[in-house]
């Protein structure tokens, strides 16, 4: 079926992404449907545990969303537009509001597993860029405000009003899979990255390439390789994931329901 199909008549507002371990914020919306993305015409499944590759229509805190529970990674297939047409039908289907999260490590001491980061900027250092191939002009897509001011705002607010700390930060993307070098993390830290992760920077291209307006959180599950002196895995951040996604399912209840 097409997406408008899998939709079933329904009109959302807004598009949550939600990366490992915080498959648990679905349980708060109230499903008008709910179709795997082996399902849907042109979409790609993701073979990465702890992304059930879903799409949830329903309402959230009174909005409208659309909810795609799990996302497919460049490292899957080596395809850095992987997501490009989940995007484009979020768009065909006049979403105009794109909210990404994702799992991180932190190359900051003062933000630890468990912290939540506003993305304020990224560093793409995989070395490619899902518009590779785009034959138009649209390709030469302007960075300067990727993350939406207006929605940096709201979330601010609304995290203070909370009492969440909201850690503010640049993101730096690697491809993966493999975890990062303490050498890696020392340079990161020196470029300027509070956090390292394997995704949000190529749909964040993605998204403004279609002119949505973009939001991204990291959840920080553990502290970047070096730092601490242990070995990182990828059960860690499906454990530690959900302590940080209560907190974001708490900011987006709260924000969602003052209308964004």
């Amino acid at each position: 079926m097409d997406f408008k199909a899998a939709l079933n008549g329904f009109q959302p507002e807004t598009a949550l992404v939600l990366g490992s371990g915080l498959g648990g914020v679905v349980d708060a919306v109230e499903v008008e449907s709910r179709t795997a993305f082996s399902d849907i015409d042109g979409f790609p499944v993701s073979k990465v545990s702890g992304h059930s590759a879903e799409v949830i229509a329903g309402t959230l805190a009174g909005h409208k969303v659309v909810v795609f529970s799990g996302r497919v990674h460049y490292y899957e297939e080596g395809d850095p537009a992987a997501m490009r047409a989940p995007l484009a039908a979020l768009k065909d289907a006049g979403v105009n509001r794109l909210i990404l999260t994702n799992s991180a490590g932190s190359t900051n001491p003062d933000m630890g597993p468990g912290s939540i980061m506003q993305i304020k900027d990224h560093i793409n250092f995989s070395g490619t860029n899902p518009l590779f191939g785009e034959p138009t002009d649209k390709r030469f897509v302007g960075l300067t405000t990727a993350y939406d001011k207006r929605l940096r705002k709201t979330f601010r607010r609304h995290a203070k009003a909370l009492n969440i700390d909201l850690h503010r930060g640049v993101y730096m993307w690697f491809s993966g899979p493999s975890f990062e070098t303490p050498a890696e993390i020392k340079m990161a830290r020196k470029m300027g990255a509070d956090a390292v992760g394997m995704s949000t920077v190529p749909e964040v291209i993605l998204a403004r390439f279609f002119d949505m307006e973009v939001a991204a959180f990291s959840i920080i599950t553990n502290y970047a390789a070096g730092m601490t002196g242990a070995e990182l895995s990828h059960t860690e951040t499906k454990d530690v994931a959900p302590q940080g996604g209560e907190k974001i399912a708490r900011l987006l209840n709260a924000a969602l329901k003052d209308g964004l």
